[in-house]
């Protein structure tokens, strides 16, 4: 009787989860990290187009290109008739996607401020896949590791330090914007934590002031090999403890399942400095 009486209840959320899985065929991603997640929500039999630097799994190369930096095809995307786009909130042009929504296309916005925003992402993707398991499975790893990671750091001393985004201009970012969670959950301490801006424009006058223990930065920005810090030997104790690292900034910067390698990367490299502090 109990099992007969768990079918009724079920039937309802599994005829819906069906209908909407089906009624979706073709789905454009235009961010990278959203054509990532679809991925690993299971959705890659379904993706027909995407934004350039979508190289990841590697059939995501394989995908026609219909948005890059300037903006989004318009046109091709209209042609292709997509049953869902995937979007990044506050990173596609709001004008064409409002239009596009105008439409009558469907759009599945993300905008992560917090590592835990993978999994759940990833589990609303799987609701468009024919079998979900793929997407339940995935945060459910992806929040058991991270757990672990937290327990493991939760009570490590604080780490000051600089995550140079940039060059030139000097980018940084402050206190719940991506990719700070990622810095947050080993222990650093952020320089700029409490600027107004998300991104905002800093020169290193300004960061010898705040006196970071560590200096991150990205192929983009700078590297230990080439660094514009080490002008500063004997102000900085990030550069007099030789605390300069390169990061991956695909793993970094784009909000998906390998964001965990960042996370490792980043509570190693803090750990590491942790030893160059003076003890209190």
């Amino acid at each position: 009787m109990r099992f007969l009486l768990l079918i009724v209840v079920l039937f309802p959320f599994t005829s819906a989860f069906a209908e909407q899985s089906q009624s979706v065929q073709r789905i454009i991603s235009l961010s990278p990290h959203m054509t990532e997640l679809a991925y690993s929500a299971g959705l890659g039999n379904k993706l027909i187009a995407a934004s350039d630097y979508s190289d990841y799994p590697e059939q995501a190369k394989k995908l026609e290109r219909v948005a890059n930096y300037r903006g989004i095809k318009m046109e091709r995307i209209l042609t292709l008739k997509p049953d869902l786009i995937l979007a990044w909130k506050g990173g596609n042009p709001s004008r064409e996607m409002d239009r596009l929504q105008q439409l009558g296309i469907k759009i599945f916005y993300s905008n992560p401020t917090q590592l835990t925003d993978i999994a759940d992402t990833i589990i609303k993707l799987g609701k468009f896949a024919d079998d979900p398991s793929q997407s339940i499975t995935a945060a459910a790893t992806f929040r058991t590791q991270l757990a672990k990671i937290k327990a493991r750091y939760q009570n490590k001393s604080p780490v000051r330090y600089f995550y140079q985004l940039s060059d030139s201009p000097m980018l940084t970012i402050s206190d719940g914007n991506w990719p700070s969670p990622v810095f947050d959950i080993c222990g650093g301490e952020n320089i700029f934590a409490t600027s107004t801006a998300a991104y905002p424009q800093v020169n290193q006058e300004q960061v010898v002031v705040r006196q970071p223990n560590v200096i991150f930065g990205s192929r983009h920005a700078t590297s230990k090999e080439n660094s514009p810090w080490l002008k500063w030997q004997g102000k900085l104790p990030a550069v007099d403890n030789h605390q300069l690292y390169q990061l991956n900034s695909d793993w970094l910067n784009r909000p998906t399942l390998r964001t965990l390698k960042a996370v490792k990367q980043v509570c190693q490299l803090l750990e590491n400095a942790r030893k160059t502090l003076p003890l209190l």
